[in-house]
């Protein structure tokens, strides 16, 4: 097979024509800093500020409520040490974290950090679909809960909580309420009003736009703490100059991405189903992973019992598929993922795993090609297993 298929688009994206074209004034003719006065700086910043209106406008927020930052890592540390440490400055008896065992490691990790630092940290199950169950947040609300940190979609197999719910729940306690939305921001209509969020943390790379850029909506009146000190750019919020092309490519990515959600929806949902009715039909011992309703479109998540995820995706590139068994941030790191663990899955089931994640540049035809070639090599893999008797 010469021709690439690139099929892991939760990792990242291509970006758009239309928005490098965006972004280039911004690398040769329109260099200045945003934070001069003169007509140099005044060019920059007013693309800052036409980005930051298209990204509020993609969630139904005010602009005035976008914090730019180097990414959806960056918003949500920013998230969760800025609420942590301005609440209890505030309020000293607001000790506690709420998160779920389900959370990107850009929260994880820093909740591990935060209890490094004295905070109580509460780490919610979830479900075998990997739902956080609203009794279950209730159950763990007390009056030292400072933040409720839940993400809007996971980033392994795709399934979306019920924010709303949640939100409200956390706010009936009289606690904030975080998501990180990196994986659903511009996949799927999100109105951070109705939704009733305080903060919400997104990516430019996962929908289209350039590495190095996200953002943080932070609802207006909300004060958090900030985590970079220097200059006083973003409000105060987040020191250093700005990613000015980058800030831009992100602005229009977002533009694009709400003109263009109803389309994404029906091209990658509708490849997103036709993958995964293949697999189920012609690939025996092999399992949708994750809730087959609440789900990101692009998202199909499979464990092939008897058979190695790190094989299969070594045996997919040698025949030019690019796939993933997880988060593109953890992968290298060679430990078994925690999201599965979390989802009750057993060593097989985690290391048989492999996600696949489309984008609007994937083709029937691509999938076609991709399961003709996936069939081949499960059946390989499986004559090479020490199961081979239980899965061929």
């Amino acid at each position: 097979m010469t021709e690439h298929i690139y099929l892991d688009s939760a990792a990242s994206t291509p970006v758009a024509d239309e928005v490098i074209v965006e972004m280039l004034p911004y690398m040769k003719q329109q260099y200045g800093n945003p934070s001069s006065i003169h007509r140099f700086g005044r060019e920059t910043t007013r693309a800052i500020k036409l980005a930051r209106k298209r990204v509020a406008e993609m969630i139904g927020s005010m602009a005035r409520e976008i914090t730019f930052t180097s990414g959806g890592t960056e918003a949500d540390n920013l998230a969760l040490k800025g609420a942590a440490v301005h609440v209890r400055s505030r309020t000293p008896g607001k000790n506690r974290i709420i998160t779920s065992s389900i959370e990107h490691d850009a929260v994880l990790e820093q909740c591990r950090d935060l209890e490094g630092m004295g905070f109580a940290v509460t780490y919610l199950p979830v479900t075998g679909e990997g739902l956080v169950r609203s009794a279950d947040l209730k159950d763990a609300l007390s009056k030292d809960v400072l933040l409720v940190s839940i993400m809007f979609a996971n980033n392994e197999v795709g399934t979306v909580q019920p924010a709303k719910e949640l939100a409200e729940i956390a706010h009936q306690a009289g606690t904030l309420f975080h998501t990180d939305a990196v994986q659903a921001a511009g996949k799927i209509p999100i109105n951070v009003k109705s939704l009733g969020v305080d903060m919400m943390s997104m990516s430019s790379h996962k929908i289209n736009g350039p590495k190095g850029v996200g953002a943080l909506y932070i609802r207006s009146g909300l004060e958090i703490a900030p985590i970079i000190h220097g200059g006083g750019q973003e409000s105060e919020l987040r020191s250093g100059t700005e990613n000015v092309p980058g800030i831009a490519g992100f602005g229009k990515a977002c533009e694009l991405a709400a003109k263009r959600m109803d389309q994404y929806k029906e091209h990658v949902e509708g490849l997103r189903d036709y993958l995964i009715e293949r697999v189920a039909k012609e690939i025996p011992h092999s399992r949708l992973n994750g809730s087959r309703i609440d789900r990101i479109p692009n998202n199909a998540h499979f464990t092939f019992f008897g058979v190695n995820g790190e094989d299969l995706i070594i045996k997919l590139d040698e025949n030019g598929i690019a796939a993933s068994t997880g988060s593109a941030c953890s992968v290298k790191k060679q430990k078994p993922s925690h999201v599965l663990k979390a989802m009750g899955f057993s060593y097989e089931e985690i290391t048989g795993s492999l996600r696949l994640s489309l984008g609007m540049q994937n083709t029937k035809e691509e999938i076609d090609m991709t399961v003709g070639a996936l069939s081949s090599i499960v059946k390989e893999l499986r004559e090479l297993s020490p199961f081979k008797s239980k899965y061929a």
